[in-house]
């Protein structure tokens, strides 16, 4: 295994753990080097596929992506599908690339990460947090902290078969938001790398605000690095949340697909909004980019604009709504295209 544990007995004045009852060494497995603060590019179902992380990637670098989540399939030998073997190794321009399962069954996750890696997948991650009904109905994603006794088999077999990193993203808890807290000794036992938290619980879906005090907490009851998700959609908020939780780094999701400049001025530490001007050139060469290169990836003019629409939905600034609905019923490249060269605030 590649991590070494060092297990100590101190605790804080109350008793309850403290971040050096456990001190993990690493052997330069995370997906960042020491000393960084990462800004990730958070999986997105349908949107964060290998052409739009290059496109990211080209354009914004972000520290770290991630596919979409792969289903591991229960039954079938090959536990993946081809088209996910060909995300989780797919070259990303230096940009490390993290690949996330699905499932819940134990020694079909074990089998899909090998194969992931012997696809060339360096890092390994298991969704806990996705809300949705449609994968939550076999006790995946979120579902699955409906089930904490079964994890602790899970978690560790997919540890002891990895060799580079193992990460988990999770929600706060399904419908607890202290039930992360219940587990920060199996994450810690096991030797997970990093977690990644969206202080929401599995019910609260995107409802309500994602309560970053929750991060701050879990940032110092463990030693194993935290990056915080949820609800950053502005430098402000992310440089906010960063030194409110002490987070090890940042993960975007809807905040990046509305706005990939957010990780320019994250870094920048720019905290002033763009001009409607500027927004109207950053969704010029976006949509321009997304439209180009995603004709590299899907089939036919129809599946190209449906997709490329996809995004588009995330784009929610107020003063564009107009132009972007537009954009929205063009059925042809050309009318795109002439729309998107006209765009400008309404």
């Amino acid at each position: 295994m590649p991590w070494k544990v060092n297990a100590s007995v101190a605790l804080t004045m109350s008793g309850n753990r403290s971040v050096t009852d456990r001190k993990y060494i690493s052997q330069g497995n995370l997906p960042w080097r020491d000393g960084e603060t990462p800004l990730m590019l958070a999986p997105m179902q349908g949107l964060t596929n290998r052409a739009l992380r290059a496109l990211f990637i080209d354009w914004v670098r972000p520290d770290v992506a991630f596919t979409e989540f792969m289903r591991v399939s229960n039954v079938s030998r090959k536990r993946l599908v081809r088209n996910d073997l060909t995300e989780a190794g797919s070259a990303t321009g230096g940009v490390p690339l993290v690949a996330q399962l699905v499932g819940n069954d134990a020694r079909a996750l074990v089998a899909a990460a090998r194969n992931a890696e012997a696809a060339g997948a360096q890092h390994i991650n298991l969704n806990m947090g996705c809300p949705y009904g449609r994968m939550t109905t076999s006790a995946t994603g979120g579902a699955m902290l409906q089930h904490p006794t079964q994890l602790s088999s899970v978690i560790t077999a997919l540890r002891q078969a990895i060799s580079g990193s193992f990460s988990i993203k999770m929600r706060a808890g399904y419908t607890d938001p202290e039930q992360v807290f219940t587990l920060i000794s199996l994450f810690e036992d096991s030797c997970v790398d990093f977690l990644v938290l969206h202080p929401r619980t599995v019910l609260q879906k995107y409802a309500g605000s994602a309560d970053h005090s929750i991060t701050a907490r879990l940032v110092k009851q463990t030693s194993i690095p935290v990056i915080a998700n949820g609800d950053i959609r502005s430098a402000q908020q992310g440089l906010q949340v960063l030194e409110t939780t002490g987070a090890a780094g940042l993960m975007f999701g809807r905040g990046a697909i509305a706005d990939p400049l957010l990780f320019e001025r994250i870094r920048n530490r720019q905290l002033s909004e763009p001009t409607p001007a500027e927004t109207a050139i950053m969704i010029r060469q976006y949509m321009g980019g997304v439209l180009e290169r995603y004709q590299e990836l899907f089939c036919g003019e129809k599946q190209v604009l449906d997709k490329a629409k996809n995004v588009l939905a995330f784009l929610d600034q107020p003063e564009f709504a107009r132009p972007i609905g537009k954009l929205k019923r063009a059925r042809t490249f050309t009318a795109f295209t002439e729309l998107l060269a006209r765009i400008e605030p309404s």
